[in-house]
């Protein structure tokens, strides 16, 4: 791959915690030029962060690679107006910011999560420049819109459905994240299995190593710790989690939850917990660097994933999976489809989507186990990371498929 170069392009990006800002780190340090165009940090809060405005900067660099920024409304309190504006800017800005982007590219790859929109300006560039433009689809369009704004209009309903499958065909390639979404994606666009590759998400090689803390173990330790990492929307089901742990701790007194992260669902959740009356064993710790995660998975008996009921989410094997997977301890999953079958095969205890009575049997089953046998499935998760979900094979396998359509297998 020495010698090429890729155009990324990504709503968000450093310094927001998105796996793009590993992947590019790593096309980098594979020989390969990287020019990121994004937008301006202030996901999930919609502040912006320290050191950014409304007016850049809009030049930057990272990590060896050129970061080009273009404009957006930011996503000021989370309000369904605001994430609509936020949605439909980015991409306006970013197209009238192609301008400023110096060429020489061999391929084009977008990070595409919400919304699908995101992916325009790369398709425009693609087709100007006649150079192969490679879709990561990690939110399903017009599905994942609905869980978190409420569109209830068929009319509008059908537009978003109509403008997210051109979107998706106007791809030369696709990336799915499993098996299932890989057939959604050729079925909604027309294309061949070789043309819509399933290259599940990679964790970063961090997440593999225990970091005890002693302040944190002093803090937090003596108590049956289960431990979610990551951000907070809808489309995580949170409040599934807090009602199990407040119905498993009425049972089983020791059990405690640590929220690590923070996202559009935190006001909610934080109402939710002191109207379970359960602010002494469920607590809110903040955002935390991503290297610092480890230390908080050090502390967990068990970890927790969880996701919404709805039908998109069923087709995907969320990127948390292999980060829990990683740091080698029991997994508590909470999701349907192809994400709860990654889960289930690496050992972890598995309920339904939004199954309040089922997690709480499966954290009580897990509470009653022998320390051995907790142990064997913190074993199975960490062999489940090692052979399905690391980074040096799936990073490989995405940069042949951006820059020689060469499919995993071939």
């Amino acid at each position: 791959m020495m010698g090429k170069k890729i155009l990324v392009v990504t709503q968000h990006f450093w310094p927001e915690n998105f796996r793009i800002n590993d992947i590019v780190e790593g096309f980098v340090a594979d020989g390969i030029a990287v020019d990121v165009l994004c937008g301006l940090p202030n996901y999930p809060l919609g502040e912006w962060f320290e050191g950014y405005s409304a007016r850049g900067p809009v030049r930057e660099e990272y990590k060896g690679a050129q970061v080009y920024r273009a404009k957006e409304i930011p996503r000021t309190g989370n309000t369904g107006v605001r994430i609509f504006l936020n949605y439909v800017s980015w991409p306006l800005y970013a197209w009238a910011a192609l301008r400023r982007l110096p060429g020489g590219y061999d391929a084009v790859f977008c990070f595409n999560t919400s919304p699908v929109l995101m992916c325009w300006p790369a398709i425009r560039y693609a087709k100007r420049h006649g150079i192969p433009f490679t879709n990561y689809v990690l939110d399903l369009w017009p599905e994942n819109l609905y869980s978190v704004l409420p569109v209830k209009s068929r009319f509008w309903r059908g537009v978003a459905q109509r403008v997210s499958d051109w979107l998706y065909k106007k791809a030369d390639r696709l990336v799915a994240m499993s098996a299932p979404l890989q057939e959604r994606l050729c079925a909604r666009t027309g294309k061949s299995p070789a043309q819509v590759a399933d290259i599940p998400q990679y964790c970063e090689d961090f997440y593999a190593v225990p970091l005890p803390d002693a302040a944190l173990q002093a803090r937090w330790g003596g108590h049956f710790n289960l431990v979610f990492t990551g951000n907070f929307s809808p489309a995580q089901s949170l409040e599934t989690v807090l009602r199990a742990v407040a119905a498993a701790h009425g049972r089983a007194g020791d059990i405690q939850l640590l929220l690590v992260g923070d996202g559009m669902s935190r006001a909610a959740l934080e109402a939710l917990t002191a109207a379970l009356g359960a602010e002494q064993y469920i607590h809110f710790t903040g955002s935390v660097p991503p290297t610092d995660i480890p230390k908080y998975t050090a502390l967990a008996d068990a970890l927790v994933v969880s996701l919404s009921d709805s039908a998109d989410l069923g087709l995907t094997v969320p990127g948390k999976l292999a980060s829990c997977l990683a740091a080698g301890r029991p997994l508590l999953a909470s999701l349907d489809g192809a994400g709860a079958a990654a889960a289930r095969e690496a050992g972890g205890l598995v309920s339904p989507a939004c199954d309040v009575r089922a997690l709480t049997e499966n954290i009580l089953r897990l509470h009653a186990m022998p320390a051995d046998a907790r142990a064997a499935l913190g074993a199975a998760a960490k062999e489940a990371y090692q052979s399905h979900y690391r980074r040096s094979v799936l990073l490989r396998q995405l940069e042949a498929f951006i820059l020689e359509g060469r499919t995993p297998g071939t």
